[in-house]
């Protein structure tokens, strides 16, 4: 089994940051390596290195341009390194500060609703909106909480910082009813372009908003209709926004609001208008719904709801029971067939709001094998999965014999993930640690798929694609770690696991303190993550993050042939004990 060189043998390399990087962070990590002996100095200070002549020292960025000088005996590198500014640039004199105006993109909204205006200006000016009749004074504010971003939880820094900021002026206000003829706007395709009116020392001047406002007329409500085989709804508009259940194809729901390219479903998730069709003609989704049945297939128990037209849907899952979600749903039931279940203990239903009914599946068991949606014509098909039924026997005693696991080697081809001090790259090492995991699990009887066994590129969207097809008992995608640029290369490392759907969250948990206990390595920990490998809902699906590429002295243990085999065995055993505590 082919791995990379322990020891540097290589003149000295930086292989992070690239020269002219630039970041926003305060601080930075160099990663490279050189001939385990003599001194690297970078800025003329000697630094730590691994014993293979690896390091990953951080340094603190200035606002600007920063110079790193590695020296090493007779060798020279240069690394510039240009740190941004997260302050948005202040306006100068009668004028509004570049792109500094929003709404920046169309908006439309129902009567009633509020729509916010910014924009930085100099301060002391007297900023306002004229929108249509109305004149909207935007306020000055005086500081700004500014949120870290979803990758700060994985260094430890996430926490709020105040930012006190000079120029910044807001407001909002509340659309009128557009039937209003004083209002100046009306509704419909038509919409009014805010104009923004700054004052200084006693002169004026206006610009044009860049997004036009308009009013949704409630009685003529767009309807869209979900063209992708499943939307990626979320909880506002833009991909920033977190996801809520994908709506299924066929979905049907009326249009609240716009922004952008987005649009607000009634039920209240947004959607990019590219996933949809306007249906013409069409009135505001709403359905009944009388009896209810379930049906066992191959390896899975479907749940048909008949419906009159297909409704946006929810699912939460919980301990022993997974609930569905209908919206613009009345309910009409007196009758639900649901004969003795090898999966399911009972369904109960509840209108919980007018419109909005929600089904209750208590389940026998705590773990979930996964589940899919979708619409055949105007019915909700919810099909939940069995417990995978190993073939073990006394002539057979393989504890994985009959199930099906699929393995996902992170990256490949041109996607070479993050690379290690001395440039191999991730793509390489999970490949090597997958195979060597898929022999494991075969030797225990387990039928193992591979998305790739070769140094071949395959989409996220393709990855997905097999797990749905194949519907293994379980997936996992297997990956080499990095940081962010403000997180500590030198000191961090370590096992983590990543988990999606609450079906996956005892499997991540139970694979993490296996390898951790079983190996003595360091815990990186276990996260709640929004990641593709992880977002399926048709198996259990795990990302593992196995150690720090950018980590010296990881990245030695990472490529070490021996402990690649003791990490393999670990987790192919871990995977056996855990199938044999979810079904005993």
């Amino acid at each position: 089994m082919a791995s990379a060189p322990v020891w540097a043998n290589q003149p000295m390399t930086v292989v992070y940051p690239p020269n002219e990087h630039q970041t926003t962070s305060e601080r930075i990590f160099l990663i490279g390596t050189a001939p385990s002996d003599g001194e690297v100095l970078i800025n003329g200070k000697a630094i730590a290195r691994s014993r293979a002549g690896h390091f990953a020292p951080s340094f603190p960025l200035q606002l600007g341009d920063n110079i790193f000088t590695l020296r090493y005996q007779n060798q020279q590198l240069q690394v510039k390194v240009t740190r941004l500014s997260t302050t948005p640039e202040l306006s100068v004199g009668l004028a509004f500060a570049k792109d500094s105006l929003t709404p920046a993109v169309d908006v439309a909204r129902l009567p009633g609703e509020l729509v916010c205006f910014s924009a930085i200006a100099p301060p002391n000016a007297t900023v306002a909106v004229q929108l249509a009749n109305q004149t909207v004074p935007l306020l000055p504010q005086t500081q700004n909480i500014q949120l870290p971003p979803n990758s700060a939880a994985l260094t430890q820094q996430n926490q709020p910082t105040t930012q006190a900021v000079t120029g910044h002026y807001q407001g909002c206000t509340t659309l009128p009813n557009g039937n209003n003829v004083n209002s100046g706007m009306v509704t419909g395709s038509n919409s009014i372009q805010p104009q923004f009116q700054l004052t200084v020392h006693g002169k004026t001047t206006t610009q044009p908003s860049p997004g036009k406002v308009s009013i949704l007329s409630p009685a003529q409500l767009e309807v869209a209709e979900v063209t992708a085989d499943a939307g990626v709804a979320r909880t506002g508009p833009s991909t920033d926004y977190s996801r809520l259940t994908p709506l299924p194809l066929g979905t049907r729901a009326s249009i609240t609001a716009k922004e952008g390219e987005w649009l607000r479903l009634d039920y209240g998730g947004w959607i990019n208008g590219k996933e949809t069709r306007i249906v013409a003609g069409a009135v505001p989704p709403r359905s009944l719904i009388r009896s209810v049945s379930a049906r066992q297939v191959a390896d899975a128990t479907e749940i048909v709801f008949p419906l009159q037209v297909p409704v946006p849907v929810s699912v939460q899952q919980g301990d022993r029971t997974l609930t569905l979600t209908l919206h613009n749903t009345t309910a009409q039931t007196d009758v639900i067939r649901l004969d003795d279940n090898p999966l399911i203990s009972r369904l109960d239903w509840q209108q919980i709001a007018p419109e909005q009914l929600q089904y209750t599946f208590n389940l026998k068991s705590a773990q979930q094998w996964g589940y899919k949606l979708r619409y055949d014509g105007t019915s909700l098909v919810l099909a939940l999965r069995h417990a995978p039924v190993s073939t073990q026997s006394k002539q057979n005693t393989l504890p994985l014999a009959g199930i099906k696991i699929l393995l996902d080697p992170g990256h490949g081809g041109a996607e070479l993930g993050a690379k290690g001090p001395n440039g191999y790259p991730e793509k390489t090492a999970n490949l090597v640690i997958s195979k060597l995991v898929r022999d494991q699990l075969v030797a225990r009887g387990a039928t193992v798929y591979m998305t790739r066994e070769e140094d071949t590129e395959l989409s996220l969207g393709d990855r997905v694609a097999m797990i749905d097809k194949l519907e293994p008992a379980i997936a996992l995608s297997l990956h080499y770690n990095a940081l962010p640029d403000s997180g500590d290369a030198m000191n961090t490392q370590g096992f983590g696991a990543f988990w999606y759907h609450p079906q996956a969250h005892n499997l991540a948990v139970f694979l993490h303190n296996y390898v951790v206990n079983k190996l003595k390595r360091p815990s990186y920990g276990v996260y709640w993550n929004n990641l593709a490998l992880t977002r399926p809902a048709s198996a259990p699906s795990v990302l593992l993050e196995l150690g720090f590429m950018i980590n010296p002295t990881e990245f030695e243990w990472i490529v070490d042939p021996q402990a690649q085999q003791r990490l393999a065995e670990a987790i192919a055993q871990g995977i056996t004990e855990w199938f044999d505590r979810v079904q005993s």
